[in-house]
């Protein structure tokens, strides 16, 4: 008869093991500085604390930015370029860098890019979801409205969202009109 293992305690962090996993995290996940600082945070309370004195998670977040290992505005930037690419606008991206703590400063070049791919986001957003000229032929508003809903939800602004929502299935896309269309509604 086998006998049932019983699970190993894990082992308490010290700072040389606090440091090492630190480094695998940030060699294995793109990640922000605040985003480090909490799995590390919760990498101690699953593990515990076997050094002298509180660990400084700042500091080895800050040691590890300095080095370059993490780079927040890179990590922004590349967060951007992700959504836009999926067809998500810029309110989901600063919900994203909202909650991944970045700043203001860090986040100025991500949110500049979601800005200028604003339309071509937008547009793919309604072609995966066969929203507006992409979509089925019929005219539903009830439908109408839930594609509107959907693109606001995926970050994209309300006139914007109306105006592609509005085109008729098969219609030609107009950029300029759509962005004209767009700021006329936000006004």
């Amino acid at each position: 008869m086998a006998r049932a293992r019983t699970p190993r305690a894990p082992i308490p962090l010290d700072p040389k093991r606090l440091e090492e996993l630190a480094l695998r995290y940030v060699g294995k996940y793109a990640t922000s500085r605040a985003k480090l600082i909490a799995y590390l945070a919760r990498k101690l309370r699953e593990r515990g604390w076997d050094g002298s004195g509180e660990p400084d998670l700042g500091a080895i977040a800050e040691r590890f930015s300095e080095l370059g290992y993490v780079d927040d505005s890179a990590y922004a930037l590349a967060k951007s370029r992700s959504l836009s690419s999926r067809g998500y606008g810029k309110r989901r991206l600063d919900e994203k860098l909202r909650l991944a703590g970045i700043d203001e400063e860090d986040g100025a070049a991500a949110r500049a890019h979601a800005d200028e791919e604003a339309l071509d986001a937008a547009l793919r957003y309604a072609r995966r979801r066969r929203i507006g000229p992409f979509g089925a032929a019929g005219g539903d508003p009830k439908q109408r409205e839930k594609a509107i809903a959907a693109m606001v939800r995926a970050g994209h602004p309300f006139g914007l969202a109306r105006a592609i929502a509005g085109l008729a299935p098969g219609a030609e896309i107009n950029p300029g009109q759509l962005s004209e269309q767009s700021r006329i509604t936000l006004s």
